[in-house]
Formats: structure tokens, C-alpha cells, sequence
């Protein structure tokens, strides 16, 4: 399942592929060619990608809270991930089952939103944001630091399945900058390298 979109077009219709020196917020916005493609990917067993009929009961109170039943879709979602840790193509298709809408539309709303992951993620997954306050504060040498010493780039997961790493766009914290957010969970601010140091022994990395 895909849904390509236009990429940042030069004068001859091209994306551009230039390579973005440090700092400059390029491993997430990189491009391989003139379109850039967000996909889902199959699931290792898709069998087993089914709802209990506990979870289609507590689907059906989601429903209930809203005047359409596609409005249910990102508790639906969440859900999903919950149970799958992250969204495969035929989890895209059970939430558009249960909920009686388009494929597509369930995968516009998880594209969307970061918090949705579309491929395995770690054990431990960070999103180390590197925007302007951010990046003004260190969340570079953050972001590098961890790429350099477990050899993974940004969307990438270490073979023991224990760490993944996501470049973040914002994650709204410029007054206590830098920062990452621990899975859709903890955020760690003011961070300095000695503490993400101490946080990453602490996860046993």
C-alpha cells in the first residue's frame, strides 16, 4: 500500500538530492528520487493480526462516543498499535474493517501523525528532536552520538530489536531544549550528553 506524494521540486521537476551537511536536519527529509513515497509494510504473521472480541467490544464503546464511526479511528489506531506495536498493512486493513471506512482513509490518518509507527520500532525507541531550539541547544551531537555508537541512522533498529532512533521534528519543548521522547511516552529534557548517557545504561543499551 502506497500513496506517493510530490517531492520538493527543482525547476526541472526533480527532487532535489542534495546532500545536507550537518546540522541542517537532512537524514528524515532525503529523498531517492522525485516522488517521495510513504508505505506500509506486511506484517511478520499476519494471521495473527486480529482483534479479540474483547477488543472488538471496547472498538464498539469507541464508536459510541462519536456522531459518525469513522470519528473513532485514531482510539482505533492507537489500539492497534497497542496490540501490534506498530501499524503493518493488515492492520491498516482490520482498523478499516472495523470501523467501515477506506483503506486509504485509515492510512491518511496514520501518516499523518508521528506518534503512528509504520515499521518495527525498538524495545526502546527515541525521537531525538532537532529542530531550531533543539539544535541550537546540542540535540545534533545528541542525534549523532547515538547513530555513531549503535551504528543505526534515523529510522533504523539495532538487530537485537532493543533500540530504534527517529530524527524529531518538534516535540514542543524549545524552553527546556534539547530533548527526546521516549517511545509515545516519556520526554527527557535539558539534556546534555553525560545524561543521555546515563539514561541509555539505565535501559540496559
Amino acid at each position: 500500500m502506497a500513496t506517493p506524494t510530490n517531492g520538493h521540486n527543482g525547476s526541472n521537476g526533480h527532487a532535489d538530492n542534495s546532500n545536507h551537511g550537518h546540522g541542517s536536519h537532512g537524514d528524515s527529509i532525503k529523498l531517492s528520487s522525485g516522488l517521495q513515497a510513504f508505505e506500509t509494510l506486511p506484517a511478520p504473521n499476519p494471521a495473527e493480526i486480529v482483534f479479540t472480541g474483547e477488543e472488538e467490544t471496547q472498538i464498539k464503546k469507541y464508536v459510541a462516543l462519536y456522531p459518525e464511526k469513522k470519528a473513532a479511528v485514531m482510539r482505533v489506531l492507537w489500539l492497534a498499535q497497542e496490540k501490534f506495536g506498530w501499524l503493518s498493512e493488515e492492520t491498516i486493513r482490520l482498523v478499516a474493517k472495523s470501523l467501515s471506512m477506506p483503506e486509504a482513509d485509515v492510512f491518511g490518518v496514520a501518516s499523518f501523525y508521528t506518534m503512528y509507527f509504520k515499521k518495527p520500532v525498538g524495545k526502546t525507541h527515541l525521537a531525538v528532536c532537532t529542530n531550531i531550539s533543539c539544535m541550537l541547544c546540542g540535540g545534533y551531537e545528541l542525534y549523532d552520538y547515538i547513530k555513531a555508537t549503535y551504528h543505526i541512522g534515523n529510522g533504523d533498529i539495532t538487530p537485537d530489536g532493543k533500540l530504534s532512533l527517529e530524527e524529531a521534528e518538534c516535540l514542543g519543548s524549545c524552553g527546556t531544549a534539547p530533548m527526546l521522547q521516549v517511545g509515545n511516552d516519556a520526554f527527557i529534557e535539558n539534556l546534555t550528553l553525560d545524561k543521555l548517557k546515563t539514561f541509555l545504561k539505565e535501559r540496559g543499551l
